[in-house]
Parts: C-alpha cells; sequence; structure tokens
C-alpha cells in the first residue's frame, strides 16, 4: 500500500483517469458497433463523421494506438463506400 502523500495522490488521479478513459473507450467502441450494423446509406455517411472524430480523440490523447486508430477508421471508409456502392 501507499505510504508517501505523493504516491496516494498518484493512485487517485489514476483510478479518476482510467474511469474517464473507460466511458470514452466504451463510447466509441459502441458508436462503431452501430455504425457497423447500419445498413442505411445517408446515415452511415452521417454518422461516420462523427466515429471518425471519437476514434482520432482517443488516438491524439494516447487512449488507442494511432496505428488501431488508422485501422479503423479505414475499414469503416470501406464499410460506408460498399454500402453506398450498392
Amino acid at each position: 500500500m501507499a505510504q508517501h502523500q505523493s504516491s496516494k495522490k498518484r493512485i487517485r488521479q489514476d483510478a479518476k483517469k482510467r474511469i474517464h478513459n473507460r466511458y470514452y473507450k466504451k463510447t466509441t467502441r459502441t458508436a462503431i458497433q452501430k455504425l457497423r450494423e447500419t445498413e442505411d446509406v445517408s446515415e452511415a455517411k452521417s454518422f461516420l463523421p462523427k466515429v471518425v472524430s471519437m476514434i482520432d480523440r482517443l488516438a491524439k490523447r494516447n487512449t488507442w494506438h494511432k496505428n488501431k486508430a488508422a485501422n479503423l477508421k479505414s475499414a469503416l471508409m470501406i464499410h460506408v463506400n460498399r454500402l453506398a456502392a450498392k
């Protein structure tokens, strides 16, 4: 167990940060899932920029690796373009 005041504070800060990160990760994963399940082209095209923004935000804050973010965005754009091609 932590003894020093600074290490106790660091534990509190880490717990708060972990909850914050979990919330934004889960929200983004849910939005990605919703976009992948969407069959309506116009709805998917309007929702895509919001999801991409969420992914970029997580990558910018190093919550997700930048390559993971790039792969997710690429896959989602391919999905939306295939919907539009149908």
